[in-house]
């Protein structure tokens, strides 16, 4: 019998603790540093800090890890200013001042744009910003009861784990939102069974706070008063479980908010996607508008639009919108939404985008201008297809700056220029940023960017 060799598995690293030098930080503002042949990327850790972090990954080219010991901080680092910060998964940029912060998240954005992309230099226009607390309109926070021991906790996600780290502030919360923490939680625990209660659903629209009880099993009309009682000023929604929602009050209005700038009024329903950003909503799309230049003749095609946050702020000004959204719902609530602005020249279809798009009549259409503000995911499938139409401009809105380059890559790839890139921090003490782009087909050549040279 032939005995055929095999090499011997390796250790894994994960659960090691490492002592490792940080040299910079990558778009996420994680701390980037080598171990013997790998990149190692490090949460919590800053550039010219050595740190102690323990591995939570270990792959064939990098490791992961988090911060647990910083052996020499750099001036820059501050103490966070939530008493929830080593517990909660939510801001972990707050070791940091809001501007370092914005800092190092654009110049990480910056270097993996003009790697993916071969650009030598960016045409970045002033970053969108708002205040730094207080900010989100929208939350959803995890509900656990633990039959053994009777506890029950209220709040966020914990960090690099499932468990529910019970809180009871958040200075990111609307201050309209902040009761939810505090009212809630012994209404819960008072109830026959606790454990019926999965998650709550927190928002402010039409300046009250919303509510939306996520529950397995029924709850009766006392429970539910008690719950009203416990917050006069909130509207209560609940359900079983099957999306299906019931406002516990007879008079509960439908959720909506204004635009401003545009004169918009945008109604949605629970558990629709808005931007939990208001003030710097407000400021993208104005942005957009002003950026695309807006006039009478243009035929605009909105895609992933939504509810129409776009969409009917262009209508306002555009010649026609055509909104094409994935989820029927959304495409419902935003024809709604133009006929609540009368507004006749907007029209909304469902399509999935990242598929070959369907033979309709809004795809036989000129649009001298696009669009489109997919998820994180990117346009991945439908950016070839976009750049097909040859519109004159493209605008696009990204969550993820690594879908961003891929896509982006694809449209220079296409003849269009990058004319202009903002970022957008609509998430204030977290990793993410946002990004506004503007492509356009025909740009004076004092306006390119130079391609990097090989």
């Amino acid at each position: 019998m032939v005995t055929l060799y095999k090499a011997k598995a390796k250790a894994s690293l994960v659960g090691a603790t490492l002592t490792l030098d940080i040299d910079s930080t990558d778009y996420e503002v994680n701390g980037l540093s080598r171990y013997k042949q790998k990149i190692a990327f490090v949460s919590g850790a800053l550039p010219g800090e050595k740190v102690q972090a323990r591995v939570l990954e270990d792959k064939p080219g990098f490791i992961k890890a988090r911060t647990s010991k910083v052996l020499s901080p750099v001036v820059e680092r501050q103490e966070p200013f939530c008493p929830h910060f080593n517990q909660c998964g939510g801001c972990q940029l707050q070791y940091l001042d809001n501007n370092q912060q914005a800092r190092l998240k654009q110049q990480g954005v910056d270097q993996l744009i003009r790697h993916q992309t071969g650009l030598a230099v960016l045409p970045w226009q002033p970053m969108l910003s708002g205040p730094d607390t207080n900010y989100r309109r929208k939350a959803r926070l995890g509900v656990w009861y633990d039959k053994k021991t009777r506890q029950l906790s209220v709040g966020f996600r914990a960090e690099g784990s499932k468990n529910i780290s019970e809180i009871s502030e958040c200075s990111m919360l609307s201050p309209m939102l902040t009761p939810a923490l505090t009212v809630l939680p012994p209404v819960i625990k008072a109830l026959a069974d606790p454990a019926a209660i999965t998650h709550l659903e927190v928002f402010s629209a039409n300046q009250r706070p919303y509510v939306v009880v996520r529950h397995v099993k029924p709850l009766t009309a006392a429970a539910q008063q008690e719950f009203i009682q416990s917050w006069p000023e909130a509207y209560f929604l609940g359900d079983e479980g099957n999306d299906s929602l019931q406002p516990w009050q007879a008079d509960t209005p439908v959720p909506g908010y204004t635009l401003a700038a545009q004169q918009i009024d945008l109604q949605f329903q629970p558990g629709d996607f808005i931007q939990i950003n208001e003030a710097v909503n407000q400021q993208m799309v104005t942005q957009a508008l002003a950026w695309l230049e807006v006039n009478p003749d243009d035929t605009i095609l909105d895609l992933y639009a939504g509810m129409g946050n776009f969409s009917l702020p262009l209508a306002r000004y555009a010649k026609t919108v055509q909104g094409i959204e994935g989820v029927a719902k959304m495409v419902q609530q935003a024809a709604t939404n133009a006929k609540l602005n009368g507004l006749n020249n907007a029209s909304f279809a469902q399509a999935d985008l990242h598929l070959p798009w369907p033979d309709a009549p809004w795809r036989g259409q000129h649009y001298t201008k696009i669009v489109l503000d997919p998820a994180r995911a990117g346009a991945k499938g439908a950016i070839e297809q976009i750049a097909a139409l040859k519109a004159a401009q493209i605008l696009y809105v990204s969550c993820n700056a690594a879908t961003f380059a891929r896509d982006a890559s694809v449209l220079l790839a296409k003849g269009y220029q990058l004319q202009k890139l903002a970022a957008i921090d609509m998430f204030p003490h977290t990793s993410h940023l946002e990004l506004m782009a503007l492509f356009s087909a025909s740009v004076s050549a004092s306006s390119k960017s130079a391609p990097a040279k090989k």
